[in-house]
């Protein structure tokens, strides 16, 4: 047995049966020991960013980490964006970046870099191995480390000679840690305030905003008034029919102040603090109103869900029914123009139930996200880290991850172009992924930028610079292309009949909505 194949066993044996993968030259025996290892399901991308972003889709669904694949210092700078996102997510993933041999390493030959360099900012563990003797050990270290709560990044970094030498054997699943828990003083403490008739809010994030953990916050919330909340970046909600309600914070900083007028009480439960996506000349970037009192029941790394059970029983909410969400798809007109918001109608009224949602439609989503909160229950997954080019991605890990469910991706079409050969994966894998494609022709998020920082001044080169068009991209060729049914759809009827059909299709679909 080789370092690879030890590799490989012991990567299984910790439950990491996934990997995403975008191999060269130094991951050749890894690839080899493939067809000697038995549970590993490898997928090839043709871009590290998808591998990663693809990681990250597939955490998020399963709680679990897959690994990637990467080719020395430069595949791991490829997918260094949407291991930022996955960062932000707080998704375990695993990372294998081949290196050069440690004796080849000396002759500093064209592909030599500081992986390690590129690796630390996104890494809450880095190991490079020493030896075949250690590769089976260091991954079991490695999915130990991206499942310490709430969830990290490991990079485990393999030299070409580690892994073709003699091996000793697959390592044992190393356990992992539980989630800390609160105390109960900090519980007892929260249901006092919750209990002075202040105006509260609590604002959840990870798996509080899950189905147990909604269903705690959902009865605290009808006892004592209190609104639920989300921030604008929320890696996974479970939304939708039969669910209680939950508010997502508003992307533009004046707009979120606004939401928050009026809150005497925040309680966070694995969130921080809302603030602003940017700093802006005249507007806030701390969003909490003056004078407004923030309580922490459950920091990221601790049990929220079990701390908003223990807070329901303190506050005297065990037997309240939560307020849940009837089932209420909006209606919409099928004359006049398509747009943005008509999309999204389109989309609540026909999702199935169970489906999931990847969401980078950004200008184009972002004010109609309250649409699909009566839609079929449903999970939605936001872009965390406002790295663009993800949600493509995301949505191929989560197919992965839950191949009898239905994956809607709203993607703009400026940010679907940074992550084009997801596609190809998607079609590959006949994974059941409709993607949406907002042709704005530009990125019109940036022109509103302009204004929103002072700089607009009606010139025609900054004006080029946010502008897709001359040439306009061709989305259904482009789609076709890479083997994914695609079709542009210019009126409500042509995206609704587009919609319908790819719903009630299994396989990958792109529809171009001209808006």
């Amino acid at each position: 047995m080789n370092g690879a194949e030890s590799l490989l066993r012991s990567l299984v044996a910790s439950g990491v049966d996934v990997c995403f993968a975008n191999p060269g030259t130094s991951e050749m025996h890894f690839v080899a020991a493939l067809d000697c290892v038995p549970g590993m399901r490898a997928v090839l991308v043709l871009q590290e960013n998808v591998a990663t972003g693809a990681a990250d889709g597939y955490a998020r669904m399963t709680g679990r980490p897959a690994c990637t694949l990467l080719h020395l210092g430069p595949g791991l700078a490829n997918g260094l964006a949407n291991l930022h996102n996955a960062r932000r997510a707080a998704s375990p993933i695993v990372n294998i970046v081949g290196d050069h041999a440690s004796f080849h390493l000396a002759y500093d030959a064209p592909l030599t870099s500081d992986v390690k360099g590129f690796a630390r900012p996104v890494s809450a563990w880095l190991q490079s191995s020493s030896s075949a003797r250690d590769v089976g050990a260091d991954a079991a270290r490695a999915v130990r480390a991206a499942l310490e709560p709430p969830g990290e990044i490991a990079t485990l970094i393999l030299p070409a000679d580690t892994a073709w030498q003699e091996a000793e054997g697959v390592a044992p699943r190393l356990a992992p840690s539980a989630p800390a828990a609160v105390a109960e003083a900090t519980i007892a403490e929260i249901a006092k305030r919750l209990g002075t008739g202040r105006k509260a809010a609590i604002l959840m994030r990870g798996q509080a905003l899950l189905d147990r953990g909604l269903t705690a916050a959902g009865r605290i919330a009808a006892k004592t008034g209190a609104r639920l909340m989300c921030d604008t970046s929320a890696p996974r909600i479970q939304r939708g029919a039969g669910r209680p309600n939950v508010e997502r914070l508003p992307y533009l900083s004046e707009h979120a102040v606004q939401f928050l007028a009026g809150t005497e009480l925040l309680i966070l439960v694995g969130a921080k603090p809302p603030v602003s996506f940017f700093g802006y000349p005249d507007k806030a970037s701390w969003l909490t109103p003056d004078g407004c009192q923030i309580a922490t029941l459950a920091m990221p790394h601790e049990d929220g869900v079990a701390a908003l059970q223990a807070l329901t029983d303190a506050c005297g909410a065990t037997n309240v029914p939560p307020r849940l969400t009837d089932l209420a798809p909006p209606d919409y007109p099928l004359h006049g123009a398509l747009t943005p918001d008509l999309v999204m109608r389109v989309v609540a009224r026909h999702l199935p139930a169970n489906a999931i949602v990847a969401d980078e439609a950004v200008s184009a989503g972002l004010p109609y996200y309250d649409l699909t909160a009566a839609a079929a229950p449903h999970d939605y997954l936001n872009i965390t880290g406002g790295a663009i080019g993800c949600m493509m991605a995301v949505s191929t890990g989560a197919a992965i991850a839950c191949p009898d469910r239905k994956v809607v991706t709203l993607q703009g079409d400026g940010s679907a172009m940074y992550i084009l050969p997801a596609l190809w994966t998607q079609a590959r894998e006949a994974l059941d992924v409709t993607t949406v494609i907002y042709a704005n022709r530009g990125y019109k998020i940036l022109n509103s930028e302009l204004l929103r920082v002072g700089a607009a001044n009606g010139g025609r080169n900054a004006a080029s610079l946010l502008d897709l068009t001359n040439p306009t991209i061709d989305w259904v060729l482009l789609a076709s292309g890479l083997g994914v049914d695609a079709v542009k759809a210019e009126t409500p009827t042509e995206f609704e009949t587009a919609f319908v059909r790819a719903m009630q299709t299994r396989g990958p679909h792109l529809i171009e909505a001209v808006v």
